[in-house]
């Protein structure tokens, strides 16, 4: 596991997520590279249903994304079910338990000029807590000029953005929620974060942590596996359309405990705070 065993440096970086909405992991996933690698090889040969690529009208490089689909490969399966992930997700949000939201692949190929704008994952899902983590994790290098940016403190601004696709069309018609602010007018003034990354790092990030991230206008693609979690006082929403990504063959309410087998707990820890289980 490396880095992150001793516990005082787990302790550190809870308390900067929870400060931050935001922290850097450096080299907690080494091990899983290659076969994450291979998986989002056979995942873009084969994509699922939710698949969406971006392709841009000036003709540049693509920009594929895919979710949930961590049952069917492989190797994303053994990453989500034997990396650290689970353990760091519960202890970085502050949760007795870490419980398997989705995956999410991105692929931004060289030259692409799509850009991620700036926004928070919150209103794109089906499920809300505090208690909630990302991982970002890097399977090429990624210069300061490709990598992801972030807000940090943005998760406690007490705000729900306007969800939009990366396109720019609202992701819910009707939505009347505020715009996300505009965050490159306003860059200097912000605490806008960014790390130079190396494959086997990755960033922890909460779902109300406003982020963003540029076209990758380098040689050398970026590839993205990230892994969403969520703790103890998860609950499903109702949305008032398809959310991102969709899960049309589930019924609940808006309240409802955040379960079921799409969703499994991976870790938990003992009512005496000793070694984990799961």
């Amino acid at each position: 596991m490396g880095p992150t065993d001793s516990a005082d440096l787990l302790q550190e970086q809870a308390q900067a997520f929870q400060d931050q909405g935001v922290v850097l992991l450096r080299q907690v996933f080494t091990d899983w590279v290659e076969p994450l690698r291979r998986g989002i090889e056979t995942n873009m040969a084969n994509p699922s249903w939710r698949e969406r690529t971006y392709r841009p009208a000036d003709g540049s490089a693509p920009f594929f994304q895919d979710f949930c689909n961590w049952r069917s490969i492989p190797e994303y399966r053994d990453f989500v079910m034997r990396s650290p992930a689970a353990r760091l997700a519960a202890h970085l949000m502050g949760s007795k338990t870490a419980r398997m939201f989705h995956e999410h692949v991105l692929v931004k190929e060289p030259g692409t000029s799509v850009v991620t704008p700036w926004h928070q994952d919150q209103p794109y899902y089906i499920v809300a807590a505090q208690h909630c983590v990302s991982f970002w994790i890097p399977l090429d290098p990624v210069s300061r000029e490709t990598t992801s940016e972030y807000i940090a403190g943005s998760h406690l601004w007490g705000k729900t953005f306007l969800p939009s696709r990366f396109d720019g069309t609202k992701l819910y018609p009707g939505d009347t929620s505020e715009p996300v602010p505009d965050i490159e007018d306003r860059r200097e003034e912000l605490p806008v974060v960014s790390w130079a990354m190396e494959p086997g790092d990755a960033v922890a990030f909460h779902f109300r942590t406003l982020h963003g991230a540029p076209a990758n206008a380098s040689k050398q693609r970026r590839r993205v596996l990230s892994t969403r979690w969520v703790g103890d006082d998860a609950v499903f929403v109702k949305r008032p359309g398809p959310g991102s990504p969709p899960f049309p063959d589930l019924s609940f309410e808006t309240g409802d405990p955040f379960e079921g087998t799409d969703f499994p707990v991976l870790y938990e820890r003992d009512s005496r705070g000793g070694p984990e289980s799961g």
